[in-house]
This record gives structure tokens, C-alpha cells and sequence, in this order.
């Protein structure tokens, strides 16, 4: 999730949000299917159809922390 006032998740959240992402990631691979994904790790199903789609060609690489977002130059929202 990336917010242009530079906001965002911190370092913490970036990290839980991929360990959850690595739990849907075993659960895919179980061919679990997308309702009892979000059930079990009580997330929405936009994220976990996200994180699948990603998953399907990238594996368990695609839905690592990309890290922070990088500074914006104008130091706002762009527009």
C-alpha cells in the first residue's frame, strides 16, 4: 500500500503484512480456495485474489515487502 503524502505502512506493518502473505502463499499452494483464504487469515477477499494473482507466475517472491515507497521530489501528492 503506498500513499503519496509519504505515509504508508510502517517497517513493523510492512512485516506482518508479509508474513500474512506468506500464510496465503502455503495456503495456495494446498489449492485452498479464495473464501476459506480469507477466512482463515481474516483479510478481504481483493487482497487475497491480489496476492493470488500475483502468486499464480511469481511465485513466493511476487508477494514479498516491497519496501517503503521512495520519497516523492515535490514531497507531496502528485497530480
Amino acid at each position: 500500500m503506498r500513499y503519496p503524502d509519504e505515509g504508508g505502512l510502517t517497517a513493523e506493518q510492512r512485516k506482518r503484512r508479509e508474513e500474512v502473505c506468506m500464510r496465503a502463499a502455503d495456503l495456495f499452494e494446498e489449492d485452498v480456495k479464495v473464501p476459506c483464504v480469507t477466512r482463515k487469515l481474516r483479510v478481504s477477499e481483493k487482497s487475497v485474489d491480489q496476492w493470488r494473482r500475483a502468486w499464480a507466475p511469481g511465485g513466493r517472491e511476487a508477494l514479498r515487502s516491497q519496501g517503503p515507497a521512495p520519497p516523492t521530489a515535490s514531497g507531496g501528492a502528485a497530480r
